[in-house]
């Protein structure tokens, strides 16, 4: 089993679209693929219409100790081999249980270990904020996905996520390879040609060479979950990102294979 974060510490840059779409796409291919929604604003959950209320079980359900575990949260969808979990607002309160419950960092690795035999892989979106849960995700990843706009603005906060990931790396002791996808990119524009030179210049080939355009039917998630989602330049640049994410994985084995 395989867990890719999908990670960025600034909204707002099509990490749930993203999520999403890679998701599909493996599944699509004949993976067994989990979604883990691990944002308190619960927009992957919607995109699947879970029902907000009552609240749903979900992955707030992993960090409180009553014993449910991921294959009892996984719920089908209408894509054949892809399961979802669900958020819950009550994600939002692990901060402060995080300073006084020890062991909460590692909450999700421990769930995810349970599971392993069951997914090829999982895939977590997580919030726009550096806290508990996308620390969690970083220290469960086998490999971080960042999805970035292409204006100067997202740029900084790219920096703050890969400073995060280094320091997550650190701490865990192993290596986490992260990949930089450039979205919602607008070729009329000067400001967004030159931001993608400047990502490609800056972080070389963490890059993907391409990035996903703007493309209105990726705005409706709901659309993307369906069996019979639209076709379109977005998903079709999509793919082609997780062909590449798929080339970057199996050249990593093989360099452990080599060493």
């Amino acid at each position: 089993m395989r867990a890719w974060a999908i990670a960025n510490q600034k909204g707002g840059v099509g990490k749930t679209t993203t999520s999403l779409c890679l998701a599909r796409g493996l599944a699509t291919a004949g993976n067994r693929v989990l979604l883990l929604d691990l944002d308190p604003h619960a927009s992957l959950t919607r995109a699947f219409e879970i029902p907000a209320d009552p609240p749903p079980s979900g992955t707030h359900d992993l960090f409180v100790g009553n014993g449910v575990g991921l294959l009892e949260l996984a719920r089908y969808t209408h894509v054949p081999d892809l399961q979802v979990v669900a958020a819950q607002p009550a994600l939002a309160t692990l901060e402060r249980r995080g300073a006084t419950q020890p062991g909460l960092g590692l909450a999700l690795g421990r769930a995810l270990h349970t599971v392993r035999d069951v997914y090829d892989y999982v895939l977590m979106d997580c919030p726009p904020t550096l806290g508990l849960l996308m620390v969690n995700a970083l220290a469960a990843a086998d490999r971080l996905i960042v999805p970035t706009q292409t204006d100067p603005l997202a740029l900084h906060g790219l920096a703050d996520m890969l400073r995060t990931a280094e320091m997550v790396e650190r701490s865990r002791r192993r290596p986490l390879p992260r990949h930089v996808l450039p979205t919602l990119f607008d070729r009329r524009t000067r400001t967004g040609i030159a931001s993608l030179y400047e990502l490609q210049d800056r972080y070389g080939d963490r890059v993907w060479p391409h990035a996903v355009p703007m493309d209105t039917r990726l705005r409706d998630a709901s659309a993307l979950v369906k069996a019979d989602a639209p076709d379109g330049r977005g998903v079709d640049m999509y793919r082609r990102a997780l062909k590449w994410l798929l080339e970057q994985e199996a050249s990593g084995e093989q360099h452990k294979e080599a060493a």
